[in-house]
């Protein structure tokens, strides 16, 4: 059961890693989208967003798997159950760390555009010197949040059959009829989110400079 277990846990953390790899830096080119000056850019960009966060994630996976079959007529081999799980999960993630780090380019004052070009700096260079570093200080809080609720999220992957941590939990207390490896999976959820919450924590405070 444990050397089970195991496993499920490794299947866990790459999903959670490779989420959180994809989602972070795609969530900031949505941003930009949701941002964008043009306004079909901005509307489509506001489109997706609105179906991501309107629809449940297990759906979203389910169409990611099985889209480019029913949609294209594309044969599919069985390893892309994987890569379809990590493509839903970073989508999805994506539209929510998108709005988390509009919020935070929105909470930064005018001001500091305004005094980036007094000093001539270009817009690249007030984006990425000036107000990103001060957007990261501002949504630590919700990103941590959308951190500790993906871990949780990832025993969603048994919607494509992927046998994460929870969906070996699930299997070996069936068949041994006992609730003891849902209790251990549940701990673990509890230490990693722990773990994540702590981390975050730290860093948080490593930004609050003003203090």
């Amino acid at each position: 059961m444990t050397v089970q277990l195991l496993e499920g846990l490794l299947a866990t953390l790459t999903i959670f890693v490779l989420t959180l790899l994809f989602s972070l830096p795609l969530g900031l080119l949505v941003a930009a989208g949701r941002m964008c000056k043009i306004a079909p850019i901005r509307w489509l960009v506001k489109i997706y967003i609105s179906i991501v966060r309107g629809t449940p994630l297990m759906l979203q996976l389910l169409v990611v798997f099985f889209g480019p079959y029913y949609l294209f007529g594309i044969e599919l081999s069985s390893s892309y159950r994987f890569y379809a799980v990590i493509i839903g999960f970073s989508v999805n993630y994506a539209a929510y760390f998108a709005e988390i780090y509009r919020s935070g380019i929105q909470a930064v004052p005018k001001g500091q555009y305004e005094a980036c070009t007094v000093l001539g700096y270009s817009r690249t260079q007030t984006f990425f010197k000036i107000i990103f570093p001060q957007m990261v200080k501002n949504i630590i809080p919700s990103v941590t949040n959308e951190v500790i609720t993906l871990v949780k999220d990832t025993s969603l992957a048994f919607a494509l059959s992927y046998t994460e941590m929870f969906t070996i939990a699930k299997q070996i207390a069936a068949s041994k009829t006992t609730i003891m490896p849902l209790f251990i999976a549940g701990v673990f959820y509890y230490i990693f989110n722990f773990i994540v919450a702590f981390i975050m924590e730290r860093i948080e405070k490593k930004m609050n400079y003003y203090k």
